[in-house]
């Protein structure tokens, strides 16, 4: 299985991104499937996941900014991120679980500045 994350770049604070995440395979069949960040000196955080019922979690510094959602056809979840904050400057990876298998995308920088 492969990832590949796109969608990251610098945004002014209050503007909008939207990240994507291209699985080899129906995303559907995943367990657990979500976005994590990592801002520099910072441990890893979950961003946003959802189960393949389809019940969302978010942190707490990015709910009702950020929502997650699946594309069937294309294999693909997303990350819509608005109004975003300077504090929302990180490297953004992709995860997806489910049994034995817990595997990340390569990360997409999102910068969040004026």
């Amino acid at each position: 299985v492969q990832l590949q994350a796109s969608g990251g770049g610098l945004v002014q604070p209050g503007g909008s991104l939207r990240l994507s995440c291209t699985a080899s395979r129906s995303i559907f069949t995943f367990s657990v499937v979500g976005w994590y960040r990592q801002a520099p000196g910072q441990q890893r955080e979950l961003a946003a996941s959802i189960t393949a019922g389809g019940t969302t979690n978010y942190g707490d510094s990015v709910r009702g900014r950020f929502t997650i959602s699946r594309d069937r056809a294309k294999n693909t979840m997303y990350l819509q991120m608005n109004s975003l904050e300077p504090d929302d400057t990180a490297v953004y990876y992709c995860n997806v679980r489910h049994a034995y298998l817990n595997l990340w995308g390569q990360g997409t920088q999102v910068t969040v500045s004026s």
